[in-house]
């Protein structure tokens, strides 16, 4: 067996239950995409794609004969978002980095989201929602409701993140509080119990960077006017 059939098609036992280890392989590709997030390393960005790619692949239970068999259309879609959108995010911190406008050389600087940007996020989450929720049904998405804000809300997230908003890592936590009794009812243990653990390391990752934030914020005034072009 070659090292890429073994990936599609080996499976481990948990709870008596058979798990693909191409879904622990791919949670475990997007833990580490998060630590450097946490830290504002640009390889954030690639090193979560490919967990993107496995992980779109489990999400589809009934097109690729996964062992739960249940679609969920909602949780498949968002890592092909997820993939665009971190394009978008490799660039701007790549962009970002190599011109080492950021005090501290970090690929972003964090802060918090203005009020605008707060009430636009507010309203993309509402209004995608509702948007989300009726195709995902007429899909015949597993769970359509919670399915839609999980898509939905991770892509602020990730928005967020290639933003440097400090706010990204409080909608991460409101996706997981929703995804975690979704995927335990769908029989996706692996990806029930790393997104507790994201939950957890969501917390400390908005301590971390709301400090950073604050450390930062004196040292804003005096960066010439290339840094407001970087992180525009």
């Amino acid at each position: 067996m070659g090292p890429m059939h073994w990936l599609l098609d080996a499976q481990v036992s948990v709870a008596g239950s058979p798990v693909l280890v191409r879904e622990i392989v791919g949670n475990v590709f997007g833990l580490a995409s998060a630590v450097l997030g946490l830290r504002r390393v640009v390889w954030a960005w690639p090193v979560g794609m490919v967990g993107n790619a496995l992980l779109f692949t489990v999400f589809l239970g009934g097109v690729f004969a996964t062992p739960q068999a249940h679609d969920l259309y909602g949780q498949a879609g968002r890592q092909v978002f997820f993939f665009a959108v971190s394009v978008y995010g490799w660039w701007r911190w790549s962009r970002t980095r190599r011109l080492g406008v950021v005090p501290d050389r970090g690929a972003v600087a964090p802060r918090w989201a203005t009020g605008r940007e707060r009430l636009v996020l507010l309203a993309a989450a509402a209004l995608g929602t509702a948007a989300a929720y009726p195709l995902l049904a007429a899909l015949g998405s597993w769970g359509p409701l919670p399915d839609a804000w999980i898509l939905v809300g991770s892509l602020l997230a990730t928005y967020g993140m290639a933003r440097g908003w400090v706010e990204f890592w409080l909608v991460w936590i409101a996706v997981d509080a929703v995804g975690v009794p979704l995927l335990l009812r769908g029989g996706f243990y692996p990806s029930a119990a790393m997104y507790l653990v994201y939950g957890a390391f969501c917390v400390w990752g908005f301590v971390s960077w709301w400090r950073t934030s604050r450390v930062l914020r004196p040292a804003r005034a005096p960066i010439p006017p290339t840094y407001t072009e970087a992180v525009a």
